[in-house]
């Protein structure tokens, strides 16, 4: 079963370059996973609807992590590094969702 990942920034649009990026690996190695950019202001209406295996912000919205954290526990909610994100670093962000979704911290 595919895993599901929602990357959500200020306003989905540059997010959207670096969730390409990924996934053209994930279809490269034919990964499960769907990763899929939005909005924040649409964060509280997808994620209860859709219930990811993990919630990524960008970092413009980091500023909400705790909250995030807190209210879709125990669903794991990670940072984009703002090098890597600032690079389109896709390799290096997914291999980072891969070990938050098994299990790593």
């Amino acid at each position: 079963m595919k895993k599901k990942v929602y990357l959500f920034c200020y306003a989905g649009m540059s997010t959207s370059l670096l969730v390409a990026k990924m996934n053209k690996i994930v279809e490269k190695f034919n990964l499960p996973i769907e990763i899929e950019a939005h909005s924040y202001a649409q964060a509280h209406t997808i994620i209860p609807e859709k219930k990811p295996d993990c919630i990524v912000l960008g970092p413009q919205v980091k500023f909400v992590y705790e909250d995030m954290k807190e209210k879709y526990a125990p669903t794991p909610v990670m940072v984009v590094d703002t090098a890597d994100y600032g690079a389109m670093n896709g390799e290096k962000v997914l291999k980072e969702i891969i070990r938050v979704l098994k299990g790593g911290k």
